[in-house]
């Protein structure tokens, strides 16, 4: 990594902070799964204590509790098991509640890790490849997967990704349902939908004990992975409508109203930055706001008042 040191002060690549955020996927996910071991204990604890207090068909007392601590957790609620006395019912409230915040803001950075995996892995096959064959400018595969101009793999990709693997997880959910619940191929395709979906309506579940060891396991990803396809989906949404915009800002002619709208300092002209500034602004990328907050730590910098960040100004910023 190359850096620049000038009397104490450092300068890295933008590499860096990409590393910083990687570094703290990894630590998300490690404190995701000592929370998630630690909820979990802690319902399948509670659960074994109170199995009489619970209605439903049992197979085997470790499993019906993680079972039911997942369904919970993920709120699905079959309906399959369910709690009898003021007590557990409490319990089932806080522990839903608790389990969904979880799953939101906890959970949903290991599904980030693993479609960014496989980003990275697409991504890197792709730059092999430009590197082999740079010499060919015609429109190839690569150019269709991966935005050079945004050094990202394009949004409709990332759908893609997210939707391969809620149809794995749909599939493997058949399967299973199919030939260990034994199910018909309708009520499999049924019941692996909804329970993807946390619609669960009630009127099947998994009854045996692989089926239920292969539902706690297979409802937490899921159920997750379902929610970031979705969530692609959305954005994938707004892209295509913030590339709209910022064609129509770039085709739009400039008019005498945005001359003076652009024209802060009352000059009767613009400058190229206040240009810039102002098409930014119009294709809603950066907001007043913004612009004052970027002003006040410019000015804090600038302890001279010239209008400019000197060498010695940052010295003394890093002191």
């Amino acid at each position: 990594m190359a850096n620049l040191i000038v009397g104490g002060l450092t300068t890295e690549t933008s590499s860096v902070p990409f590393a910083e955020f990687k570094k703290g996927s990894v630590s998300l996910i490690k404190q995701s799964l000592f929370l998630l071991t630690i909820y979990l204990f802690l319902g399948i604890l509670i659960y074994s204590f109170n199995r009489d207090n619970y209605s439903g068909v049992e197979t085997h007392p470790v499993v019906d509790a993680i079972y039911f601590c997942i369904i919970t957790m993920c709120t699905i609620g079959y309906g399959d098991i369910t709690p009898l006395t003021p007590a557990t019912k409490v319990f089932a409230c806080v522990f839903v509640l608790v389990g969904f915040g979880f799953i939101d803001i906890l959970l949903g950075g290991v599904m980030n890790h693993v479609l960014d995996l496989q980003e990275n892995m697409i991504l890197s096959s792709i730059q092999k490849l430009n590197g082999v064959n740079t010499s060919d400018k015609r429109f190839s595969a690569k150019d269709y997967i991966y935005d050079s101009e945004k050094g990202r793999m394009r949004i409709r990709m990332k759908v893609g990704l997210a939707l391969g693997v809620v149809v794995l997880c749909i599939g493997s959910g058949i399967l299973i349902l199919c030939f260990v619940e034994e199910l018909n191929w309708v009520d499999s395709v049924y019941l692996s939908v909804m329970s993807v979906t946390t619609v669960g309506y009630g009127d099947r579940a998994f009854n045996t004990l692989p089926g239920r060891l292969f539902a706690s396991f297979w409802l937490l990803f899921s159920t997750m992975a379902v929610g970031r396809a979705f969530l692609y989906l959305a954005e994938a949404r707004i892209d295509k409508r913030q590339r709209r915009i910022v064609k129509w800002v770039l085709q739009r002619d400039i008019t005498v109203q945005d001359l003076l709208a652009a024209d802060v300092n009352n000059n009767g002209f613009i400058s190229k930055s206040d240009y810039v500034v102002y098409k930014l602004k119009e294709m809603g990328k950066i907001t007043e706001k913004d612009i004052l907050q970027i002003c006040d730590q410019f000015e804090k910098l600038d302890r001279t008042n010239s209008g400019k960040i000197t060498l010695p100004d940052l010295m003394e910023s890093h002191r």
